[in-house]
């Protein structure tokens, strides 16, 4: 059908991403630092992303497209939300889990320095998920998080842990931490450490 349709630009596409954030429909996506409509049918024409984009890079234009299909938006927005629920308990900072708390029995452990979940975009889908999360900045919260880790280690049964922390060298006091604590704890647990770089990469 001919319809009326954004067109982006990307000679003038700055790479911002205001314009994704903008479309409610989730029909832009960034590809390689610019901006792309790859659902068509998520169009549904009415230029939200227009007055976003800084650089005016998107016009409206006519032509061949399909129809806009606001059931696959809504089911596209219901599955993305429902991705994100992963959370699976609270509190989450170690300053102020109980030790002997439920969740932690036959649990995987998440143990995050804070600023991880910040830069990397993906971390709720590729590392709460199914995990007990532990979050703390030993360099802020001041405190060894070792007689803590280890407590929880030793009453409980941990199936496994990981360690997410960033590529800056005051994030190793929380793999430290982590490494102490098993050793104490007394216990064989699988366990492994991702480093996160500052431009939100992962290292290892």
């Amino acid at each position: 059908m001919i319809r009326k349709i954004i067109k982006i630009d990307k000679d003038k596409c700055n790479g911002c991403g205001a314009c994704a954030a903008a479309c409610h429909e989730g029909a832009i996506e960034m590809i390689d630092g610019k901006a792309m409509l790859t659902r068509e049918d998520y169009c549904d024409g009415l230029g939200d992303c227009l007055p976003a984009c800084p650089v005016d890079a998107i016009t409206f234009e006519e032509r061949e497209a399909p129809a806009y299909n606001e059931a696959a938006v809504l089911a596209s927005k219901a599955k993305k939300e429902s991705s994100y629920e992963t959370l699976s308990q609270w509190p989450v900072q170690m300053k102020l889990v109980p030790v002997n708390a439920p969740y932690f029995n036959n649990s995987n452990l998440l143990v995050a320095a804070d600023c991880t979940a910040y830069a990397y975009g993906n971390f709720h889908n590729e590392f709460i998920r199914n995990h007990i999360t532990l979050i703390g900045c030993p360099k802020l919260d001041d405190v060894d998080y070792t007689d803590k880790l280890t407590a929880i280690l030793a009453n409980n049964e941990i199936k496994s842990v990981t360690v997410v922390r960033m590529e800056v060298p005051c994030c190793g006091d929380i793999e430290n931490a982590v490494k102490r604590a098993l050793q104490t704890s007394g216990k064989f647990i699988p366990w492994r450490v991702v480093t996160i770089s500052t431009d939100g990469k992962i290292l290892d």
